[in-house]
């Protein structure tokens, strides 16, 4: 993930120069998109391109913009300005019927007055196809969602998940070139919502269509994508594949909120080769590469980060070796979980380092109050910008 370049502007392109260096297509293209209500902004010069074939996930918390961006794609809302482009097809003002788009909301929105059969038929109906062919693209399509016996099923006589997948093969019996889903799990209980991420995923594969998905939940944006942006007040704050943004997050937001992550204030102190040294406020040094730093950072306080599972923990009469990051405390809080062990842990500063470690007996688990010795990998170590609006958030609550 290349850092800083996010909403930068595009070159000029015809659709067919539209493609990325593998080759792949764009589905969707959003070109300084703009959406402003009652002089606020939810959509914020917006610049992305869904690539052809892909699970695109949109990903963010209530109000960032995420559910504002899929309804001016699917026709629902006109942006205040850009340019959105379906697979070439300039389509900013177009009528959401004349758009090649399917939407599954989160109501699933299925007839209750028709069968299984009729409600996946309908927009096959509306198209007027042909009554042989309506049956043979029903009948797979409902292979494909693994309920190929429910054509007579009432919907109220089908569970939550079963009329996810119904909802679903609605939009797909329509072949079209992109499906919107916004956050069509969301009434489900965590087990069941589980298991259809990973069905999801299985018909989107076979399906070849590209999906655009719409969800605040982290788990199932990680889950699905094959890549995912992070959206923040009407921006996107990090985009990649779900690796790339977990690992190497691109601002304090990310870090935050796709997962949990430890981050800890510091100043650049210097630079050896490919290694920055930064000293944090409590005199301790971690060494961050310099890769890994925000862009365009000389000499300026940061926050550096390492995620929970990276981290080591031992008594403290282990010592140090070089190529590792190590730091000090006390544990404050150790909880076993079952598959391993959490630990809040206090440094001298005050401030508390999360630790998973996994159940494997290879010794003893620390407990409260003992001396412990952190230490990670350099190259797992990132840092990043600190937030403004997030910082005077957190000491309002303090």
């Amino acid at each position: 993930m290349t850092r800083g370049t996010v909403n930068a502007p595009r070159q000029s392109e015809t659709p067919e120069e539209a493609r990325t260096t593998s080759g792949a297509k764009a589905t969707v293209r959003l070109e300084h998109v703009t959406k402003v209500f009652d002089d606020a902004s939810a959509v914020d010069d917006l610049n992305l391109d869904v690539m052809e074939g892909e699970f695109f996930s949109l990903l963010g918390p209530s109000g960032c913009g995420k559910t504002t961006t899929l309804r001016m794609i699917a026709g629902l809302e006109d942006p205040s300005s850009g340019r959105i482009m379906l697979g070439g097809r300039d389509v900013t003002y177009m009528a959401p019927y004349h758009r090649d788009v399917n939407t599954v909301f989160q109501s699933y929105a299925l007839f209750p007055h028709l069968d299984v059969y009729e409600n996946i038929a309908f927009g096959l109906r509306r198209k007027k196809v042909d009554k042989a062919e309506v049956r043979r693209r029903v009948g797979r399509i409902l292979e494909i969602v693994d309920l190929p016996d429910f054509e007579r099923r009432r919907v109220n006589q089908l569970s939550g998940g079963q009329q996810q997948r119904i909802a679903l093969a609605r939009a797909l019996v329509n072949e079209p070139t992109l499906l919107l889903l916004d956050e069509p799990m969301s009434a489900l209980d965590a087990k069941l919502r589980h298991q259809m991420q990973i069905e999801l995923k299985s018909i989107q594969s076979r399906v070849g269509i590209t999906f655009l998905y719409v969800t605040h939940d982290q788990e199932e944006a990680m889950t699905m994508s094959d890549r995912l942006v992070v959206m923040r007040h009407g921006k996107i704050e990090g985009i990649g594949t779900p690796r790339d943004v977990y690992d190497n997050p691109t601002t304090e937001f990310v870090a935050k909120f796709l997962g949990a992550s430890n981050l800890l204030a510091g100043v650049v102190a210097g630079r050896h080769d490919d290694v920055t040294t930064v000293t944090l406020d409590d005199g301790a040094s971690l060494s961050v590469p310099t890769s890994r730093l925000p862009a365009g950072v000389t000499s300026t306080t940061v926050k550096v980060g390492v995620r929970p599972e990276k981290i080591s923990i031992a008594s403290s009469e282990k010592t140090s070796t070089p190529s590792r990051n190590t730091l000090r405390g006390r544990v404050r809080v150790s909880t076993f979980t079952g598959v391993g062990n959490q630990y809040l842990v206090e440094m001298p500063s005050g401030a508390d380092i999360t630790v998973y470690a996994q159940n494997i007996g290879e010794e003893l688990a620390p407990r409260s109050g003992d001396e412990v010795l952190l230490s990670w990998p350099v190259e797992h170590t990132f840092a990043v910008r600190p937030t403004a609006d997030l910082v005077e958030a957190e000491e309002s609550e303090l």
